[in-house]
């Protein structure tokens, strides 16, 4: 018989207790993409151990229900052969969640590279450090914003600004930049073409559309939002003010992470933390270098071990 305190380590593992008495397991795809021979393989796990099921979950993991505890180690090692590891659970950085920009005809950066550097540096290289609460990542690779970024505690929407030159408009009777913007930023007329910079939002369809080169880029970098939410009390992330690169993304991601766990009371989802700490002082945190001096000790702290979700 497995006792309580087994139940939990498993489910720190990735195995969730389920209504039948066994449970599911949690399966990482890294971001949100498997090979076609992880596929077969999860397909005879399900087959060979669980119930014949597989669940696709919206965070992008696949889960696998029907499964003893007796065969939970046996389970591990045959689906580890194909590359694959249970997990996503607990007061840490969950699995990253991505949209695949990689491929899209939207998408203005590569997703699935993004998102598979931060899940090694910041999923697998972070998994034994507790935070207050769980910390979810979401990708956009256009701001068509697919899986949500601004639901989640860091959001990353990937930007192309274009730059507008009206000098160089010829008040053609058919505009291009204007007929390739989704959203009539750009707006045409027979006095000439305007671009609303207050309506745009970025997502580059009208650069070098133009055949006398007055819509060009001007910049492409990632927009980032902090401490979103879904669930019982929902909580749109807060913009940080900037268009930063991937080596900044990295970094600030990092100093949120390290301001969160040696400011943030266990239990407290990011977003509340944001909100009684005051935005402008969170930002500031994570837009300095100032914690980066403290970050040893920050991941050395026994700081969290006690559970308790209060959102």
């Amino acid at each position: 018989m497995i006792t309580a305190e087994e139940k939990k380590a498993l489910k720190g593992r990735g195995f969730l207790p389920t209504v039948n008495g066994d449970c599911s397991a949690r399966l990482i795809t890294v971001n949100g993409c498997v090979t076609a021979a992880q596929s077969r393989a999860i397909s005879e796990a399900a087959e060979k151990f669980g119930d014949g099921r597989v669940f696709y979950t919206t965070r992008q993991t696949v889960e696998i229900p029907g499964i003893s505890y007796e065969n939970v180690e046996a389970f591990a090692d045959f689906i580890g052969k194909a590359g694959l590891t249970t997990g996503g659970t607990g007061s840490r950085v969950r699995p990253i969640v991505c949209c695949k920009g990689t491929v899209c005809i939207h998408g203005l950066t590569d997703t699935l590279a993004l998102a598979k550097k931060i899940h090694e540096v910041f999923y697998e290289g972070w998994y034994d450090v507790k935070l207050p609460h769980k910390f979810k990542i979401g990708v956009s690779g256009c701001p068509n914003s697919c899986v949500k970024p601004q639901l989640h505690e860091f959001g990353i929407v990937a930007q192309k600004i274009p730059s507008f030159d009206e000098d160089m408009c010829n008040n053609c009777k058919k505009c291009l930049p204007a007929e390739n913007c989704p959203i009539d930023a750009l707006q045409h007329s027979k006095n000439g073409t305007v671009l609303d910079r207050e309506k745009c939002n970025n997502c580059g369809k009208c650069i070098d559309t133009c055949p006398f080169d007055c819509v060009e880029l001007k910049a492409q970098g990632y927009r980032l939002t902090i401490g979103g939410k879904w669930g019982k009390f929902p909580r749109v992330g807060t913009p940080v003010p900037g268009l930063f690169s991937e080596d900044e993304v990295m970094a600030i991601l990092e100093k949120t992470l390290l301001v969160y766990r040696e400011q943030g009371i266990t239990g407290e989802r990011l977003g509340v933390t944001i909100d009684r700490m005051g935005e402008d002082n969170f930002i500031g945190q994570i837009l300095s270098d100032d914690i980066l001096e403290r970050k040893q000790a920050i991941l050395d702290a026994e700081l969290h071990l006690v559970g308790g979700a209060t959102c």
